[in-house]
């Protein structure tokens, strides 16, 4: 199991649109992903889950991972978010 942390920087968060994008591409790995925010923690790959932590911008994030590929997924929705979500 790893984690990183990231900051949201794109304008509207991790709503709507950016949130489909997110869980499409945690969808993508075979892992399990999870999303925590202060004291809650979400499935990465249920959008109901992501929409619920209401991330908005500048917020920072701790994205948990793990199996076979966790490292791949954290770099690949790493890369998501720092291209403001522009998969």
């Amino acid at each position: 199991m790893i984690s990183r942390e990231v900051t949201i920087t794109n304008t509207i968060g991790l709503h709507a649109r950016p949130a489909t994008f997110f869980i499409q591409k945690a969808n993508a790995y075979k892992c399990s992903v999870w999303v925590e925010k202060e004291d809650r923690k979400v499935n990465a790959k249920s959008l109901l889950g992501v929409l619920s932590l209401g991330i908005a911008q500048g917020m920072t994030i701790k994205l948990i991972a793990d199996g076979s590929d966790e490292t791949d997924a954290l770099d690949g929705l790493q890369a998501l978010i720092d291209t403001g979500f522009q998969d």
